[in-house]
C-alpha cells in the first residue's frame, strides 16, 4: 500500500505537466499569432512575417531562446532576403481575387466548378507557403526553402492535409469573427511546424530502422 501510494503522486504529476505544458504552447500560439498580424500588415510581408512566426515557435518547441527581440530579428532577416516572395504572394492573390469577383458575377459559364478551382488552387498554394515558413532559416534562401515545400508537399500527403484543414479551420474561424485570424494565424504557424517536425521524426525512424 505504501508503494502505491508513493507511486500516485507521480502518475498524477504527470497529466499536469504534459497539460501545462500543451497550455503553454497554446498560449505562445496565440501571443505570436498578434505578432505576426502586427508585421502582416502591410501585406508583402505576410511570407516573411509566417516565416519569423515559424521559427518563433519551433525555437520554443526545442527549448531555444524565442522571444519577441528575436522574432523581430527573425522578420527583418525573412524580409531582407525574401520581398520578392512578398510581392509574388501578394500579385497572386490579387489575381485569385479578381478572378473570384469576375466569377461572381451571374452569367459566368461553368462558374461552380471555376470557383471550386480557385479556392484548391488558393489552398494548395497556403500550404506550400506554410511548408516553406516553416523551413526557413537566416542561413538558407526561399528559393531553397521552396523547393523543399513543394518535395514534402508530394511526398508527405498527409501533413498537406493537416495543413489544408487548419487552413480550413483558421477560414471558419475567420469568417465567424474576423479577430479571431489574429490568435488563429499563430495556431496555422504552430500547425506547420508540428507537421515538419512529424516529417523529421517519420525520416529518422525510417532511417533508424
Amino acid at each position: 500500500m505504501a508503494a502505491v501510494r508513493a507511486d500516485a503522486p507521480r502518475a498524477s504529476r504527470r497529466p499536469r505537466r504534459a497539460f501545462g505544458e500543451g497550455f503553454a504552447l497554446f498560449a505562445e500560439c496565440l501571443l505570436t499569432g498578434v505578432w505576426f498580424a502586427l508585421a502582416a500588415l502591410p501585406v508583402v510581408t505576410v511570407p516573411a512575417a509566417l516565416a519569423a512566426a515559424c521559427r518563433h515557435l519551433r525555437a520554443y518547441t526545442e527549448g531555444d531562446p524565442a522571444s519577441w527581440r528575436g522574432f523581430w530579428t527573425d522578420f527583418r532577416e525573412a524580409w531582407r532576403g525574401g520581398w520578392r516572395v512578398g510581392l509574388a504572394m501578394a500579385g497572386a492573390a490579387l489575381l485569385l481575387g479578381l478572378n473570384l469577383a469576375v466569377l461572381a458575377q451571374e452569367g459566368v459559364p461553368g462558374r461552380p466548378g471555376f470557383a471550386l478551382a480557385t479556392f484548391v488552387v488558393a489552398a494548395l498554394a497556403a500550404t506550400v507557403l506554410l511548408r516553406a515558413a516553416a523551413e526557413w532559416s537566416p542561413a538558407a534562401r526561399w528559393r531553397d526553402a521552396f523547393a523543399a515545400a513543394l518535395a514534402h508537399s508530394r511526398t508527405d500527403v498527409s501533413g498537406t492535409g493537416i495543413l489544408l484543414g487548419g487552413l480550413a479551420v483558421f477560414a471558419a474561424t475567420a469568417w465567424a469573427l474576423w479577430l479571431l485570424a489574429v490568435p488563429m494565424a499563430g495556431c496555422l504557424a504552430g500547425a506547420a511546424v508540428a507537421v515538419r517536425r512529424r516529417r523529421l521524426e517519420r525520416a529518422e525512424g525510417a532511417a533508424g530502422e
